[in-house]
């Protein structure tokens, strides 16, 4: 089974052109790099900190197994958001640095955390942002039964409850995805074809995830058990914590910024070229929130300007805010959409109403 085939008009319309020629000016007439800066470094510096600072801790005794442990665990859930959204991303984008080698090293800290950078690539880079809110070819919408998050998917009886039980879900998320996940996208990717185009094999992957896996699992039960007096269910239900933070950090990213209501959700018929070029289609099927919270973009990594981040992927978030303006202005210009007018709080409740709506209506 090969993806199928879905094409884009030719990337060359007026406003593509016009906005490419307007962002090449603003980092050519400021003397900046499209990459990140020090800024980053510091950034991941404190991620991997909040990550790894509290699990040194209960590891070897100093929280004891109190509440100092749960707040560890805690803590350790925001590090895990926060190296997801904030380092791997762009390095996995080839956007954190110039050097492919430091793109490299840094993206592979999802492998760290339990992860796998190069079938997140495949699942995120490829068939998300290529096939943004197509049902059938982004996997960020196209989820098991329990959930229905485009209208193109059969209606069942429980999806109007789902406004209430996906939260549940989103907990769950980080934990399934390096428990099961990757498994499970070895054989669709495989048949798929994506595997050998992403320049390796299914053996070699394999091989891959059961070291990476067996070292993140060994570090995260067995020397705990060894070095404190942490008993084994602590352990595993503090690890459930620190994914259910983690996950609902995550999830209110991303499921914020394609999954509302002003979004369209494309059908793509194999043969037929879409109607949008591949930049207006960005512009239908992704929202900005948030922006005026500095500390909500530093936090997110800048994917509150989910906009400038899916119509320029290879730019490093430091630049998000900065460019926003350009793109808005360019949107507005050619009777494009720019939705970024939601503050976060209000983000959350338009997905809700999305989650309800798609829960009610065939």
């Amino acid at each position: 089974m090969q993806i199928p085939t879905v094409r884009f008009p030719r990337d060359t319309s007026a406003f593509t052109r016009t906005l490419r020629q307007r962002v090449d000016s603003y980092f050519k007439e400021n003397n900046l790099s499209r990459t990140g800066d020090w800024r980053m470094y510091l950034k991941t510096s404190v991620m991997l900190a909040l990550y790894f600072v509290p699990w040194a801790l209960f590891t070897f005794g100093v929280t004891g197994t109190g509440v100092w442990f749960w707040v560890a665990e805690l803590v350790m859930g925001l590090g895990l958001a926060g190296i997801g959204l904030n380092v791997m991303h762009d390095a996995n984008h080839g956007a954190f640095s110039k050097s492919k080698m430091v793109n490299d090293l840094l993206g592979r800290t999802l492998d760290l955390v339990g992860g796998n950078a190069a079938l997140w690539r495949i699942q995120h880079n490829v068939l998300h942002h290529t096939f943004t809110n197509i049902d059938g070819l982004d996997e960020d919408i196209d989820t098991p039964g329990l959930l229905r998050f485009t209208p193109q998917r059969p209606l069942k009886p429980w999806h109007r409850f789902q406004h209430i039980y996906a939260w549940f879900f989103y907990a769950i998320m980080s934990l399934f995805w390096i428990t099961a996940k990757d498994w499970i996208a070895i054989s669709r990717y495989e048949k798929k074809g994506l595997i050998e185009r992403s320049g390796t094999t299914k053996g070699k992957l394999i091989t891959y995830l059961v070291i990476t896996k067996s070292l993140h699992f060994f570090y995260m039960f067995a020397l705990p058990l060894i070095f404190s007096d942490l008993v084994w269910w602590q352990v595993l239900v503090g690890w459930g914590v620190m994914h259910a933070v983690a996950g609902l950090a995550l999830a209110s990213i991303f499921q914020l910024a394609h999954v509302m209501e002003h979004h369209t959700f494309p059908q793509a018929v194999k043969g037929e070229v879409m109607e949008a070029d591949p930049m207006a289609h960005q512009l239908q099927t992704t929202a900005n929130f948030g922006t005026r919270s500095r500390l909500l973009t530093w936090l997110s990594g800048g994917l509150n300007h989910q906009i400038e981040h899916h119509l320029f992927p290879n730019i490093c978030h430091v630049h998000h805010r900065k460019l926003a303006p350009i793109v808005e202005k360019t949107a507005r210009e050619f009777g494009l959409p720019y939705n970024s007018q939601t503050t976060f709080w209000t983000a959350l409740r338009v997905h809700t109403r999305m989650l309800r709506t798609l829960g009610q209506t065939a």
